[in-house]
């Protein structure tokens, strides 16, 4: 059976030789010393494409984290001067003609948390400032390894297109932006949360399909005929009527349409229905087990996926709280940090990129229980209190206590 884990630790001694239209790829290709990206259509399909829970914690994470506006800062010896009108918030506001922003980034964090991988290439004329950004799907991209664990160039192909976008030797400056996660077993690829999900991804669907059986039966277990005739001689069907009855029960009576409809017994039958046993009660609660480790290894609150039996938030306001705090901002702070060394060194290295987390509506009320604080700090300056929300210093504000 074709399993999302087959991909990740099943091995494939054909992987060079033979096209692989399916998921049993190994764990070496995913994560070899080629620099060779995993080939994740397959996975993706049945992981992101068909589980419910992945396709929402992904969506959740990835259009939550485009929303944040961006905010630039001019670096003038130790203070941060705002900048509202600059080349790079325009890029960043409509990164190429069929991208908006918020859709760009929307995209750039969808194939990180699927692939662990995300490139931008950086369409520049002779090595000036980037005209157009554009993302590359993870699949169609691998990274060639060069020495002393630098990538020697990126290698791109769509269809019969290939291009090569090489990498400096010595700076590691590239039209490419390679944002990964890590990857203790590859230097140049990131490792996706599907492998450390995918034995419950494997397990959910598997749930979801014998739920569908359930439901094309009438949504409750199989009976049973019984002949109830008391003759050991006739309580046998001669293997004729075997055939017709067992058509008569998949042409009329199985499948959700036909749900409720009577059945006509004859010659001594009886139906005798089956319930649902401790075990399959259990098999149920496996299902939204393993819906909280896919969460889990997602980094979303299972309240917020509709996934019942978790109480580790007292209420759906701590649990997005906790969303934020704990993947969101820090999947934020990994490509802002990326952006900054590579797309802002194209332009002035005097500037710094940062998101505008007072913005963040899911935030107010630490920041409000921050800002009570620090009001009531009587040992800070006024200068202090406002570096610490991020506000520029006064006049005479050094001298100021607050009351």
């Amino acid at each position: 059976m074709k399993t999302i884990a087959d991909f990740f630790f099943k091995k494939s001694p054909t992987r060079h030789t033979q096209k692989n239209n399916n998921f049993h790829t190994s764990l070496h290709f995913l994560t070899n010393d080629k620099g060779s990206p995993a080939d994740y259509s397959s996975f993706a399909d049945e992981a992101y494409g068909k589980n419910v829970i992945v396709y929402r914690a992904v969506n959740l994470i990835s259009s939550s984290a485009a929303s944040v506006p961006w905010k630039l800062h001019h670096l003038q010896n130790d203070k941060k001067i705002e900048i509202h009108d600059h080349p790079i918030l325009d890029l960043l506001h409509k990164p190429n003609p069929i991208s908006a922003g918020a859709s760009f980034f929307e995209n750039l964090y969808a194939y990180k948390l699927i692939s662990g991988n995300c490139f931008i290439y950086a369409l520049r004329k002779s090595g000036g400032v980037p005209l157009e950004l554009h993302l590359l799907r993870p699949d169609r991209v691998k990274v060639i390894p060069g020495n002393g664990g630098m990538p020697k160039y990126y290698h791109y192909k769509i269809g019969d297109k290939e291009l090569k976008f090489p990498v400096d030797k010595l700076t590691g400056k590239s039209d490419i932006l390679h944002i990964k996660s890590f990857n203790p077993l590859d230097d140049y690829n990131g490792l996706s949360a599907l492998s450390s999900a995918s034995f419950s991804i494997d397990q959910h669907n598997e749930s979801s399909k014998w739920n569908l059986s359930m439901l094309k039966n009438a949504a409750r277990p199989s009976g049973a005929l019984v002949m109830k005739s008391g003759n050991y001689d006739q309580d046998f069907l001669t293997k004729s009527q075997f055939e017709d009855l067992k058509d008569q029960l998949n042409e009329v009576y199985c499948s959700s349409n036909n749900t409720g409809r009577p059945i006509l017994l004859q010659g001594g039958l009886e139906w005798q229905e089956l319930s649902l046993s401790p075990k399959d009660m259990d098999f149920i609660e496996a299902k939204h087990s393993s819906a909280r480790d896919i969460a889990l290894a997602f980094g979303v609150p299972p309240q917020l996926l509709g996934i019942p039996g978790d109480s580790t938030y007292n209420n759906m306001q701590e649990a997005r709280l906790a969303l934020w705090e704990e993947t969101i901002l820090p999947l934020l702070d990994h490509v802002i940090d990326g952006l900054n060394n590579w797309l802002i060194n194209m332009f002035d290295e005097n500037l710094l990129l940062y998101y505008d987390i007072d913005q963040i509506s899911a935030l107010a009320l630490r920041r409000e229980k921050l800002w009570s604080k620090i009001e009531n700090a009587s040992f800070l300056t006024i200068n202090e209190k406002r570096k610490m929300i991020g506000l520029s210093p006064i006049k005479e504000g050094e001298t100021l206590y607050a009351k």
